[in-house]
């Protein structure tokens, strides 16, 4: 039986060390990617190779070959796609950013206003400080569990940080989403979004079968118990005071949006999904009734060409039509890196409109290609919560997933006129350094939690790095196995009697991490040892 149980658990190392290798792999193919955009961009631009392209290669390979390692090391049975897939969206909006700097300033240099200013190399300090953050989780975190502990703490940070550009003075670009702090400037809403998603993962764990009780039946739908709609009522009421305070759209939707998307994950209720959309639909149309920004982002989205009107309403900006003329030159292919005119669109590489620059200069193609990263991004999230086997990791990596998703479907929607213009950054891609380190945050959070998804599926003879409490699960009758070595989760009795009929109880349903039975091993186990990636170890192998 220990023959059988060590064979699993280096069957189990051999795979998560491939991965790592994997991961190194796909790590050297985003660098080369993006290294390639920059000479192409700059071929186009000047005609000559990219000065300080031997650095910029070496820099940043260093930093993905730094990430490569602490991964390695600290969370060994890590997914093997979502670090190359965050360095991947990173290099290639510093591909943007230059090739934009490069047209905006040949184009604002008579003119002397900020644009003519580089954002590039200020985002490229971002990028070490993010993945040095990043990495300092990965490495001084020992289990996701640990952010179980301070989740109303996280909560009311969030909340402070929240409602503090209310009272910071004046607005940026009509919203009041930034702190300005001894001439520096940041966006608290990005953290905001990462420390109230573990929130919303330690409290619907906590509450989530008094959620889940049903209440009377309208039009054929269950609704919720009115006494247990307290907390989407709260949740409702404080986006829709930073849609009016902050006129932060974006911010509300992202809010609101993961609240619910969770708190079906927890309560697997279709009537609280429909209640939130009616809530935020309902919300949404009163403020943008009533606030004139908000209003004037909704009349830019319904009717975008009206700027060139002689008679506008001057809430109307010129963006979303330029924006709409940017995406329909690119068409199939685009026109090339640094062949367009994206910087025709003022501050684009500063907003949202960065993906208009993707749009012309690689076309629906190219846009395609971005779009299927982040979902893959998305899909390695879900496919790690649903590996995962505590309820607070599940919700977490649920919530992670969907702030991500939806802050890429607010942007990318507001730019090509599908919803209303919110003003937030393309994560990892427009410039930002709150926006880049609070979406490494994330990217760190899934490794961590993919590397415990991963050790339960690869390795489940090996302890927790982080001491769980017992989940409540099903007795199951006792099992009496043959003598054997003294297991991670306790000895076995060596003077117990050999009864063969016990050694696999009616019940197939493992009683742990692994069972003391080779019959427990099976790769066709129940959920418990399903892996987030790859296949569990065949213990029947000699």
């Amino acid at each position: 039986m220990t023959r059988v149980r060590t064979t699993a658990r280096g069957d189990g190392r051999r795979l998560a060390a491939r991965h790592r290798n994997i991961e190194l792999g796909l790590l050297a193919l985003a660098v080369a990617v993006c290294l390639a955009g920059h000479i192409d961009a700059d071929l186009a631009l000047t005609g000559r190779m990219p000065p300080g392209l031997l650095v910029h290669g070496l820099s940043l390979g260093a930093l993905a070959g730094a990430a490569h390692l602490a991964v390695r090391r600290f969370a060994p049975y890590a997914d093997p796609l979502i670090l190359p897939l965050g360095v991947f969206l990173t290099g290639f909006g510093l591909v943007l950013l230059d090739r934009l700097d490069f047209s905006y300033k040949a184009a604002h240099a008579a003119k002397g206003d900020y644009q003519k200013l580089p954002a590039a190399p200020s985002q490229l300090m971002w990028v070490f400080i993010s993945v040095a953050a990043a990495l300092a989780l990965i490495v001084f975190v020992k289990h996701h569990r640990f952010f179980q502990r301070y989740v109303y703490l996280l909560m009311a940070g969030a909340l402070i940080l929240l409602a503090a550009p209310v009272l910071s003075p004046g607005d940026s670009f009509g919203a009041k989403r930034w702190i300005r702090l001894f001439g520096l400037s940041f966006e608290p809403d990005e953290f905001v979004k990462v420390a109230i998603t573990i929130f919303f993962a330690g409290y619907l764990m906590a509450s989530r079968d008094a959620l889940a009780l049903a209440g009377r039946k309208v039009w054929g739908l269950t609704l919720p118990r009115g006494r247990h709609a307290g907390p989407v009522l709260a949740i409702w009421v404080v986006s829709l005071l930073v849609l009016i305070f902050e006129r932060d759209l974006g911010t509300s939707l992202i809010f609101f949006g993961v609240f619910i998307v969770m708190l079906y994950v927890a309560t697997e209720r279709t009537s609280w999904v429909v209640l939130g959309l009616l809530m935020a639909v309902g919300g949404a149309a009163v403020v943008g009734t009533v606030e004139p920004h908000v209003h004037g982002r909704v009349e830019a989205w319904l009717h975008p060409l009206d700027y060139y009107k002689p008679v506008h309403d001057m809430a109307i900006s010129e963006q979303p039509a330029e924006a709409l003329f940017s995406l329909g030159t690119g068409g199939m292919t685009g026109t090339g890196l640094g062949s367009g005119r994206p910087w025709l669109i003022g501050f684009a590489g500063r907003s949202d409109f960065i993906f208009t620059t993707i749009g012309e200069e690689l076309g629906l193609a190219g846009v395609t290609a971005i779009l299927l990263v982040y979902v893959l991004l998305v899909q390695r999230g879900l496919r790690t919560a649903i590996g995962l086997t505590d309820p607070f990791g599940k919700l977490l990596a649920t919530g992670l997933s969907a702030a991500l998703a939806l802050q890429v479907f607010v942007v990318v929607g507001g730019v090509s006129g599908l919803v209303p213009l919110t003003g937030k950054a393309l994560p990892f891609l427009a410039a930002g350094g709150s926006s880049l380190l609070a979406n490494w945050l994330m990217v760190a959070l899934l490794i961590k939690l993919s590397d415990s998804s991963g050790r339960t599926a690869l390795d489940p003879a090996q302890p927790s790095p982080e001491p769980l409490p017992a989940q409540a699960r099903p007795a199951e009758p006792s099992v009496r196995a043959e003598p054997s070595a003294p297991g991670p989760y306790g000895p076995t009795d060596p003077d117990a009697p050999h009864d063969p009929s016990a050694q696999r109880p009616t019940d197939p349903t493992p009683a742990g991490p692994l069972s003391s039975t080779p019959g427990a091993a099976d790769p066709s186990a129940p959920t418990e040892l399903r892996p987030a990636y790859g296949h569990p170890p065949n213990p029947s192998a000699p």
